[in-house]
């Protein structure tokens, strides 16, 4: 194979109940022949699912088949012992049109227990926001089973669930088993360990195009729910101008914003992990060996482990999450 160079994937399009038309009208994702677009999956390693190569030399390769040829020097040493060629991490955009499901993900240990997967933490950054726009995450106040399953079987569960307004800017970071909902009017970058298991609590009786509503896991989410209250649920980061700003640590990945008006580099030789850039804002040139590659809002790059010091030129300005494992 050809040696390894910034990644760009195939963007992997889903019809939602609850999807709109930001993915085209904001990020010019052309969702067609899709009546509209909830989700797009950036860079993927969901069975089924799997990210394919966009461009270059290794277009048309998977990223299963790159991280089996590849191995740490595309992963990260550590990571490629600890997963092989399961990639860790899942990106998205999604639009929330309507609100959707009120929902919960186990965590590791009870993803295994029940479906030998991984659990699923995860975080969002609000791209935009319509007039307000809401998303729930959390409860408001001390819950238990007994007076969760009271509020959900009266129709009331919406009186324990905290309610944040957000705006453009603002980071939510979700451990796996907290209740959350993203409301309609929200555009959201995710970025979240390599899952597809949710556990469907409310989801406003809505029916989709055959009259058929979506189906509930009232039990199975009782298990993986974090009943504890919290003091904050959105994500405390001081934004600077032309620095990097730590926004999310976690066991999971680690997530910088770096907001820059002007050229700056990356060294990243004291990782031992792939890089994934996702552009929020603005358009930059990422240079290596003497290489230019155009970003823009809306782009994902995956920056492999091997590659360890970059430069991003602009003459626009912009705004990215740079986000890494450990």
């Amino acid at each position: 194979m050809s040696s390894l160079y910034p990644l760009k994937f195939k963007t992997i399009f889903k019809d939602k109940i609850w999807g709109g038309e930001k993915i085209k009208t904001v990020l010019g994702k052309d969702f067609a022949p899709l009546p509209n677009c909830g989700e797009t999956w950036e860079v993927s390693g969901v069975k089924g699912d799997i990210s394919v190569v966009a461009d270059g030399p290794l277009a048309g390769k998977t990223l299963t088949e790159l991280l089996d040829h590849y191995q740490g020097n595309l992963a990260g040493e550590k990571l490629y012992k600890k997963f092989g060629t399961e990639f860790p991490l899942l990106i998205k955009f999604i639009d929330a049109n309507d609100d959707l499901s009120i929902q919960v993900h186990p965590d590791d240990e009870l993803g295994k227990k029940r479906h030998n997967s991984f659990g699923k933490t995860e975080m969002w950054y609000v791209l935009q926001a319509d007039p307000g726009s809401t998303l729930i995450s959390g409860f408001n106040q001390q819950v238990d089973e007994k007076l969760y399953l009271e509020k959900l079987n009266s129709g009331k569960l919406s009186d324990i669930l905290n309610k944040e307004e957000v705006e453009a800017g603002d980071i939510f970071f979700l451990p796996a088993g907290r209740v959350h909902t993203i409301g309609k009017g929200l555009l959201i970058a995710e970025i979240q360990q390599t899952s597809d298991i949710t556990y469907r609590i409310y989801d406003f009786d809505r029916v989709d195009d055959k009259g058929q509503k979506r189906e509930l896991h009232t039990e199975e989410a009782l298990a993986a729910i974090d009943y504890k209250v919290y003091p904050e649920y959105k994500s405390k980061y001081h934004h600077k101008i032309n620095e990097s700003v730590e926004a999310v640590t976690c066991p999971y990945f680690t997530t910088n914003v770096l907001e820059f008006t002007e050229n700056t580099s990356r060294d990243y030789t004291a990782l031992d992990s792939f890089v994934i850039h996702v552009c929020v804002d603005g358009a930059y040139d990422l240079v290596c060996s003497n290489e230019k590659y155009p970003v823009k809002k809306g782009d994902c790059v995956l920056i492999p482990n091997a590659i360890k010091n970059i430069q991003l030129e602009t003459s626009i300005g912009f705004k990215l999450l740079e986000t890494f494992v450990g």
